[in-house]
């Protein structure tokens, strides 16, 4: 729960060396750009790309938990994890949410099982494609940075996708800020202020409903009683 970038990169290619390079120039372009971090390429493939094969603090799980797919069937989702990646993750700052760029494939088909038994399912997942989300919302706490600090956490995402859009690999992008669209920086300043409000309202509503025990970013910000009350004040 927060404001989130969510994007999906996809390149017209059949060569690993080919998703390799593409996969580099944007690590490059990564590293020209104020993020926290930036890891190194990692090159993985069959069982290696499965998540759920990784302990918990493996420093790859949340990278290989985002590059599976999921296939929708009746209702149902089944976990398509890729057959081979190239991908890095980046950190853009404080409270920001790791996010991770590359491009796998995936079987055509996989076997899944219900009350009929099992069957055989097309997966229909585009080659060499990735989808992936980041939620920059917390980094706007202002014991982190406030606005300034998720200004530089989100626009050097949007940036990144600039970049890989560049490449000829963007495939989409869902900016929850709005930014990826208007490339208005007042605009997304006061869409943070809004969503942090609202999250705050909502987590102080359910505070009031289950008396305590409730675990949630927005309670760290040294603000939240004013952005509590800003968020409910139509109750």
């Amino acid at each position: 729960m927060g404001l989130t970038i969510h994007y999906a990169l996809h390149a017209r290619i059949r060569s690993p060396k080919r998703a390799m390079q593409l996969v580099e120039h944007l690590r490059s372009r990564a590293l020209d750009l104020p993020f926290k971090e930036v890891g190194e390429i990692v090159e993985l493939a069959g069982p290696e790309c499965d998540f759920t094969g990784r302990d918990r603090d493996d420093p790859l799980r949340w990278l290989l938990t985002q590059a599976r797919q999921l296939v929708a069937v009746e209702d149902e989702y089944h976990q398509v994890p890729p057959e081979q990646l190239v991908a890095f993750s980046i950190w853009p700052g404080e409270g920001c949410e790791q996010a991770n760029f590359g491009l796998a494939i995936y079987p055509q088909t996989i076997e899944v099982e219900d009350w009929s038994g099992k069957k055989t399912l097309d997966t229909e997942v585009k080659q060499w494609s990735w989808k992936s989300f980041c939620k920059t919302q917390y980094s706007s706490d202002p014991a982190l940075g406030g606005a300034e600090n998720f200004l530089r956490c989100h626009l050097s995402v949007i940036h990144l996708l600039d970049h890989a859009q560049a490449l000829g690999i963007l495939g989409e992008v869902k900016d929850e800020g709005e930014y990826w669209e208007k490339r208005d920086v007042r605009s997304l300043v006061e869409e943070v202020v809004e969503w942090n409000e609202q999250i705050a309202g909502l987590v102080g509503r359910m505070k009031d409903s289950f008396g305590g025990g409730i675990e949630a970013a927005i309670l760290k910000y040294q603000n939240f009683e004013h952005l509590e009350a800003r968020g409910r004040k139509e109750e």
